[in-house]
């Protein structure tokens, strides 16, 4: 993976800060490409050991997107005024993780961010299967980060 930054070197976030900031932030914003072009949507995801993981609906369009062309965008942002904006696009291919849809069965690889995703959204200590979600994991080929506040900071 590397990481890259076009806006400039002092505003990139360095490795450190960019597991920081995926850790806390809760929706991403997923591109995808379809027969009819671009798809975005917003989703959930967990941020570990260097993946993104997704855990998206199997009858939905960025599924389908996805299954056909495992190539996408994530993008992770947040600020208000200029001065505040950060953020992290990742870019990459998905690869299905488990069974589709997900229903439980026990997969060492899936612990941890199922743990991270049901205490981040759902304060549970257990996942709670619905049968209508199962997981992408993105290991980044290219990470662009940036953090505005940098500038105000000199």
């Amino acid at each position: 993976m590397t990481y890259e930054q076009n806006r400039g070197r002092r505003i990139a976030m360095t490795p450190a800060e960019v597991d920081a900031f995926l850790a806390e932030q809760r929706t991403c914003r997923i591109a995808t490409v379809g027969v009819d072009g671009p798809h975005a949507t917003p989703l959930w995801f967990v941020w570990h050991g260097g993946a993104l993981w997704l855990y998206s609906l199997v009858r939905s369009q960025r599924w389908t997107d996805l299954t056909r062309d495992p190539s996408i965008a994530a993008l992770v942002d947040t600020g208000h005024d200029y001065d505040e904006l950060r953020g992290v696009e990742l870019r990459g291919r998905v690869t299905v993780v488990g069974e589709t849809p997900r229903a439980g069965e026990p997969l060492a690889e899936l612990v941890e961010p199922e743990r991270l995703f049901y205490r981040k959204y759902f304060n549970l200590d257990e996942p709670a299967h619905d049968g209508r979600h199962a997981w992408l994991r993105l290991d980044p080929d290219r990470i662009v980060s940036w953090d505005f506040r940098k500038i105000a900071a000199g």
